[in-house]
């Protein structure tokens, strides 16, 4: 049986309404009846379409209380099969019914929330391990399997793991992984999902099916594979994945180090894995964030763990130690609680459901531009009315830059959820736009979805921002697909005020 989506938020979803005020489009019978010839389940119960039309979006998590989500989906349908996604989806496109594909949705960016209304593509029936090559290590799985039961499976009758384990795992499918160009923890010894995947099988707005990649490596023109990777569901609906898979690590070793400053960790992180062996994981948080997690002072903290086969986390071992020779050695049982917690979401519930706002931003930099971005989104973040804490860690480290993943919490000076949404909305504006000018990216793997929409065309450029544009047009021309997601121009209505690509 498939696994299901974990709601974020406890709600009533028989009073719930929508927060945005945007034009919905409707299923009338004669539509739901060719959706019900496909074979696909289709379902109109208003508790089910409020819960499929809901994610971990923080900012609507915030208006729980108030009984409103972002939107509601006018039914949801839940296919087993590739091609009842594809009849699914060419019924929609040829009578201009909005389709936002949806599974886990664990993101936090508001990518899954069907902001037209129309259908809302339920993918968790499609959860299945289709094949294993273990010679080669290639995995062949549905979209919608979650991530913790692919792995316990995959794990335990095969010998092999993929080794992406983002926070999220037991609350996210593979195919958002893909959607979002999602990062696991462990991503310094096994890459990010654009790193894994080697083949897609997507449907089209049309309903054409189509396969992508299949080699280790090829030159057969642009790589189809990557053009889905990371659009978040606007240019085709992922239902299928090849994956790169590794054998279980048999050895692993943790190690823990204090630094006088955030900066000088950092930059032990860039001469571990400039050296061309890193551990799997390098996670360097400052002084204020550590302080708030593991009562240890005023000291930035390291934490590195490796695992796989014993000669490689040896080398990566003596790497890390050598790098760290003038830091200060920690309790290794740091990296222990730090895996013992890291899959724990509950404090978001817990401290939204107070009257808090708290949120995430996640972004790389290059090693050069990072002490100057590092405080300087910081405390542009930190300088917003209302906002209490904001602090840092480094996720992800590569040859030439690192993602920071900025924590901040805030409390509207004046109650209601109309506060809180403004207090948020000026301190995404002040972090992002700092980045943005300090040489940063705009995500590194949580995606765009409709929070991030209005940077796009600021962090793309012109140019680009055409491109996109113009992909969008030839793939998905009458706009089904997610509209009103990744700064994309949608026929169906005005994206809400604050969140458009021009907000």
């Amino acid at each position: 049986m498939p696994a299901h989506p974990t709601p974020p938020i406890a709600l009533d979803a028989a009073n719930t309404r929508a927060h945005f005020n945007t034009a919905v489009v409707g299923v009338d019978e004669q539509l739901f009846a060719k959706l019900q010839a496909t074979g696909a389940a289709v379902d109109t119960a208003a508790a089910t379409r409020v819960e499929a039309s809901r994610d971990w979006w923080p900012l609507i998590m915030t208006r729980a209380s108030s009984a409103q989500i972002g939107q509601i989906a006018s039914v949801v349908v839940t296919p087993t099969t590739t091609e009842q996604v594809s009849a699914v989806v060419r019924i929609c496109n040829e009578n201009h019914i909005p389709v936002t594909a949806a599974a886990g949705r664990s993101g936090v960016v508001g990518g899954s929330i069907p902001l037209f209304g129309g259908v809302v593509l339920n993918l968790c029936g499609l959860a299945q391990i289709r094949s294993v090559d273990v010679i080669s290590g290639i995995v062949d799985v549905d979209a919608g399997m979650f991530g913790d039961v692919f792995e316990d499976e995959l794990q335990s009758d095969y010998g092999l793991t993929v080794g992406h384990w983002p926070q999220s795992i037991a609350l996210s499918t593979i195919g958002g992984w893909l959607a979002c160009r999602g990062a696991g923890q462990l991503s310094n010894r096994y890459g990010k999902i654009e790193d894994i995947v080697i083949g897609l099988d997507v449907v089209l707005a049309d309903g054409t099916v189509v396969h992508t990649g299949g080699h280790a490596r090829q030159s057969a023109g642009p790589d189809l594979t990557q053009l889905f990777v990371g659009s978040e569901g606007t240019f085709g609906v992922i239902t299928g994945a090849r994956l790169r898979a590794r054998s279980v690590a048999t050895a692993n070793h943790s190690s823990a180090w204090g630094f006088p400053t955030f900066e000088a960790g950092a930059d032990a992180c860039r001469r571990i894995i400039q050296r061309g062996s890193a551990p799997a994981a390098l996670r360097l948080y400052d002084a204020a964030e550590a302080d708030r997690n593991w009562g240890t002072g005023d000291v930035a903290v390291l934490l590195a763990f490796d695992e796989g086969d014993q000669a490689t986390v040896d080398a990566s071992t003596t790497i890390t130690r050598e790098e760290c020779a003038s830091a200060t050695t920690l309790d290794v049982e740091l990296v222990a609680k730090w895996f013992s917690h890291r899959n724990d979401v509950s404090a978001l519930e817990a401290l939204i459901s107070r009257g808090y706002m708290v949120d995430t931003m996640e972004l790389t930099v290059s090693w050069t531009d990072l002490p100057t971005l590092y405080p300087a989104v910081r405390d542009a973040i930190a300088a917003t009315p209302g906002v209490i804490a904001s602090t840092a860690h480094l996720s992800h480290s590569y040859s030439d830059g690192a993602c920071l993943y900025f924590t901040f919490a805030g409390k509207a000076p004046i109650e209601g959820p109309d506060a809180i949404e403004e207090m948020y909305l000026a301190a995404w504006n002040a972090g992002t736009t700092t980045a943005l000018a300090n040489g940063g990216s705009l995500s590194h793997h949580h995606g765009i979805g409709l929070n991030r929409a209005r940077f796009m065309s600021a962090a793309h450029g012109e140019g680009a921002t055409a491109v996109l544009h113009a992909i969008k047009n030839s793939l998905d021309p009458n706009g089904i697909l997610n509209p009103g997601k990744l700064g994309l121009p949608t026929s169906f209505g005005d994206v809400p005020i604050g969140f458009g690509s021009n907000g």
